[in-house]
């Protein structure tokens, strides 16, 4: 019998200029910024969703909130303490399509040194084109974390919420098995 030469599985390459990391708190003086440095990646070790990978590793010290007095804040130790902890991480661990268009990623999320497992909700367009956007959002309590400390004269919500827009383009294998 002939050989069947099995084709590799989908591989796709985020582009983070066009895409972006961003944060939001509820503050008493809105705290909302992104982060100028990160990289993700989208893995699959075949065209089934569920063997689906998605890494996002963000260096805590590019936060840009357009205010040096608060990215200054953050930087420091009762936030994101960058100086022991640079790197802001989420790697997930299940990927489920949970609609048409939109999937629940469970993954850890690593923060200041502190992983717990979180939940990153997505919306994907350009289904089936082999490029699109992915967008997403999940939503942290900063206090499971270590991060207790208020900004002087700034009263400040416990949720922090993540949005990520990527744009991701299969670049080789087959396309995805989606429902």
């Amino acid at each position: 019998p002939g050989l069947i030469r099995a084709q590799g599985p989908p591989v796709f390459v985020i582009t983070p200029v066009e895409s972006s990391v961003k944060f939001g708190v509820d503050a008493s003086v809105a705290i909302k910024g992104d982060f100028n440095k990160w990289n993700a990646t989208l893995t699959f070790t075949s065209p089934d969703l569920s063997t689906g990978v998605l890494d996002v590793e963000i260096q805590a010290a590019s936060v840009n909130t357009g205010s040096g007095m608060k990215d200054g804040k953050l930087k420091g130790k009762d936030f994101f303490n960058v100086e022991h902890d640079p790197l802001i991480t989420f790697k997930s661990k299940k990927i489920v399509q949970t609609g048409a268009d939109t999937f629940e990623v469970d993954g850890d999320f690593t923060i200041r040194g502190v992983t717990k497992p979180e939940k990153l909700t997505l919306t994907v367009s350009g289904k089936g084109t082999g490029s699109g956007s992915i967008q997403g959002t999940m939503a942290f309590d900063r206090k499971d974390y270590g991060m207790n400390s208020g900004i002087p004269f700034i009263k400040i919500a416990d949720r922090v919420e993540v949005t990520v827009d990527l744009k991701a383009k299969r670049v080789s294998g087959p396309p995805l098995n989606l429902k």
